[in-house]
């Protein structure tokens, strides 16, 4: 970890997990920058080994506001997190057993595809929950019900992965056990409440003359206005729904791979465990440094001492499971991933679909994805390595279990 901190420039030192300000880009640096000069920014910016220029605050970014919170430094995907599950079973059979349609992993990357909707798709009838039917989501309307998003919206949406980064992966741990990963959030629902609520602070700030430049693109709301009350609780829906959604679709991948592992393979004890489900697109009230602060976590995992934690890699790289450290100077954080070299498009324009598909086929794992054109979005080569990602943070989580690709559905 290293501290950039000029007085005559900032108000509160950037404190960066990586090696050295080399290895940080421009656009990261210059978004770091805005938020150290943030009025109400307190103590000091964090940023993980994964950080990444965002949109106004960097991917892998923490910032600890006062009595303020910013719907964009949460992020448009509210909730976006993890979710993991381990198995008593030997991940060597997915390749191994055969099926009419091919390996186990072949087939249960079908069944995967053809039973939870993936990039723009919906369910097309209203999913039964619990959750939804109880939460009272109509007293969150008080504030600007007409462009809020509607709860019939989140019945369709419950249960569905998305697109871009979002995935769902059979992997295999160093004991060869099979392990399950998901990995979504709040979906259009979520979207639709972070772009709302950034609207309504951007014209807070403006009716109320704000010392915030509006290039930061940082608009915040009181924590204690109506405004910062309405985010605050569409948030807090969102990220329940969020963790709903991911456990939705994990239970549902339970059944799948019981159902498969049982017809085929003739395995019929199969038991899971050591189940984690977080978020990192999120702000929470926390103390810190004997404070109560709003964390805002953007691409960031809470990793305070003995909490569990999931760091996943790339398409076909290694994932981690973690425990959190509890380090103070990172607020209790660690990275959320590998993190982004270069953004999607400069992915697909340097590398092919055939590419990545030969690189799938040497690492003997399976792919479904339903559009091929923009495979390379998520090639391996297109984040950080891991290995690295994970030695710049050594002080701020231990890892646990270390799990390898055999088979990924991608949104």
């Amino acid at each position: 970890m290293f501290v950039i901190f000029n007085k005559a420039e900032q108000r509160v030192p950037i404190k960066v997990w990586l090696p050295g300000k080399d290895h940080l880009e421009e656009e990261c640096l210059r978004q770091a920058l805005n938020l150290a000069n943030l009025p109400f920014a307190y103590k000091h910016v964090a940023l993980m080994p994964d950080t990444h220029a965002g949109y106004g605050m960097p991917i892998g970014g923490v910032l600890a506001a006062e009595d303020v919170i910013i719907p964009n430094a949460v992020g448009v995907d509210i909730g976006c997190g993890m979710v993991f599950a381990r198995t008593n079973v030997p991940a060597k059979l997915l390749r191994e057993v055969t099926t009419p349609g091919g390996t186990l992993a072949h087939y249960l990357v079908g069944q995967i595809m053809r039973d939870v909707p993936q990039g723009f798709e919906h369910h097309k009838e209203p999913q039964k929950s619990k959750f939804l039917d109880q939460y009272p989501v109509e007293k969150l309307y008080r504030y600007g019900d007409a462009k809020l998003p509607k709860k019939a919206e989140a019945y369709m949406q419950l249960g569905t992965l998305g697109g871009g980064n979002h995935f769902i992966e059979l992997q295999e741990d160093e004991e060869g056990r099979l392990g399950l990963m998901v990995h979504t959030g709040s979906r259009n629902f979520g979207y639709k409440v972070a772009n709302y609520f950034n609207q309504v602070a951007k014209d807070l700030n403006k009716r109320q003359g704000s010392k915030v430049p509006s290039h930061f693109d940082l608009a915040y709301l009181p924590v204690d206005s109506p405004e910062g009350k309405g985010y605050i609780g569409w948030m807090t829906f969102a990220l329940e729904f969020a963790r709903q959604n991911r456990h939705r679709i994990m239970e549902r991948v339970k059944e799948l791979v019981v159902e498969g592992f049982r017809r085929y393979a003739g395995v019929k004890d199969i038991q899971f465990a050591g189940e984690v489900n977080a978020h990192h697109n999120y702000a929470a009230l926390e103390t810190h440094f004997g404070r109560m602060v709003w964390v805002h976590r953007k691409g960031a995992i809470s990793a305070k001492q003995g909490e569990p934690g999931i760091i996943p890699g790339a398409m076909g790289s290694y994932s981690f499971i973690v425990e959190g450290l509890g380090n103070p100077e990172s607020f209790h954080s660690a990275s959320h991933g590998a993190g982004r070299v270069m953004g999607r498009k400069e992915a697909v324009r340097q590398f092919s679909v055939e590419e990545v598909l030969a690189d799938f086929r040497a690492k003997d794992m399976v792919l479904g994805k339903r559009r091929r054109g923009d495979t390379a979005e998520e090639y391996y080569k297109a984040y950080k390595n891991i290995e690295d990602v994970m030695a710049d943070q050594r002080d701020l989580v231990r890892p646990v279990l270390k799990l390898k690709t055999v088979a990924v559905v991608k949104g």
